[in-house]
């Protein structure tokens, strides 16, 4: 059974390059959301529910159970297609996103729920601007300049419709959680801005998941800590 790694915004497959390196099995599969270094297809409108959905057939194309990794928006896609589809699900293991019906989106997605003002963000979001805002965010350097060069208009416009769409994602799909195989992980960075290890560890209570809590890391763990999130995988993996 492969291992599926599902990257976050505003990131592609490049995310998990690092830790995939690191791993000693070799049947990873690292996929492109829509709009993220890959094509949209016709009549897709880039939101929650539709990105789940692709992600559950693209899952369900493998003809296995998986172990799926997630990160960020990743993660909360991962979530959603083990708690709705847990028989497509060997193991799972998501950071840096949570879903919770109290949390309180952070304030650049605030932003891009808003708008107007959404779209003069995206608008600045450009050259050398979005590189020194992408390292100021956590990203490292040399992982800010690979994900600065693929952010493009589409996955701009993505972007905004997936978060317009998910103005209340914790409450919508919180529910479902209760159906979530307890074979999962929770890797997080303990300083992350964007979504407080507080709901890491309330999620990890409520399903029964173990929580491996980084030091000194932010959002971005997977390009920050990419031994030490590898090296959980492969204990994560080993006895499922």
């Amino acid at each position: 059974m492969p291992a599926v790694f599902v990257h976050g915004v505003p990131e592609t497959h490049r995310i998990w390059d690092a830790i995939r390196s690191k791993l000693s099995r070799d049947d990873t599969i690292a996929v492109d959301l829509p709009g993220f270094s890959a094509p949209v297809p016709d009549g897709f409108g880039a939101t929650k529910d539709e990105y789940a959905g692709w992600l559950t057939a693209e899952i369900e194309k493998l003809g296995e159970p998986v172990d799926l990794v997630g990160h960020d928006w990743g993660a909360l896609l991962s979530l959603r297609v083990a708690s709705t589809r847990p028989d497509l699900i060997r193991t799972w293991c998501v950071g840096g996103a949570a879903i919770h019906p109290d949390y309180t989106w952070h304030e650049f997605a605030r932003m891009w729920q808003t708008p107007g003002v959404g779209e003069q963000f995206m608008q600045a979001m450009s050259g050398d601007t979005l590189k020194v805002q992408l390292v100021a965010s956590g990203v490292p350097e040399d992982a800010a300049q690979v994900m600065g060069d693929h952010i493009d208009d589409t996955m701009k416009d993505c972007i905004l419709e997936l978060y317009r769409s998910a103005v209340e994602v914790g409450k919508e799909w919180s529910p479902a959680l209760d159906n979530i195989p307890a074979n999962g992980l929770l890797i997080w960075g303990r300083d992350d801005p964007y979504m407080q290890q507080t709901f890491a560890e309330k999620m990890s209570e409520r399903i029964g998941a173990r929580l491996i809590s980084l030091p000194d890391t932010g959002h971005f763990w997977p390009a920050q800590r990419p031994t030490e999130a590898a090296a959980a995988l492969e204990d994560h993996w080993a006895p499922a």
